[in-house]
């Protein structure tokens, strides 16, 4: 009889942490399937711009280019936005194609003398007109 109680003690002690080992396994499953989500980049906080150097240097419009914008120096962001307030006042945006420009009489020096021109070019433009 002694035998066999020390042999129940035996596989009671092997069968406790076979379901240990068994309680164990469950949470590293679990941690392993919050793993991936945990490897989510976490969301970054947006950096202030800071602006380029180069579109804020105050540059000088030439005779042509100041008739529209002014004589004073301006940044070249400003000049693009005087200007953009000079053909919506005079309504020089073409009715059809709302991207071309069409040149009034003050523009058409500044846009080498063309009659119609894109506002993607119209920045190439004006860049000659700056110094």
């Amino acid at each position: 009889m002694a035998a066999a109680k020390k042999s129940a003690k035996k596989a009671a002690k092997k069968a406790a942490p076979k379901k240990a080992a068994a309680k164990k396994a469950a949470p590293k499953k679990a941690a392993a399937k919050k793993a991936p989500a945990a490897k989510k980049a976490p969301a970054k906080k947006a950096a202030k711009r800071t602006p380029n150097a180069a579109f804020m240097k105050a540059l000088t419009p030439s005779a042509q280019l100041a008739a529209v914008v002014g004589e004073k120096p301006l940044a070249r962001t400003e000049v693009v936005k005087k200007l953009w307030v000079y053909i919506k006042k005079n309504n020089l945006q073409d009715s059809k194609n709302k991207r071309m420009i069409n040149a009034d009489d003050k523009l058409k020096p500044v846009f080498g003398g063309k009659a119609q021109v894109s506002m993607f070019d119209m920045t190439k433009l004006i860049s000659k007109h700056l110094s």
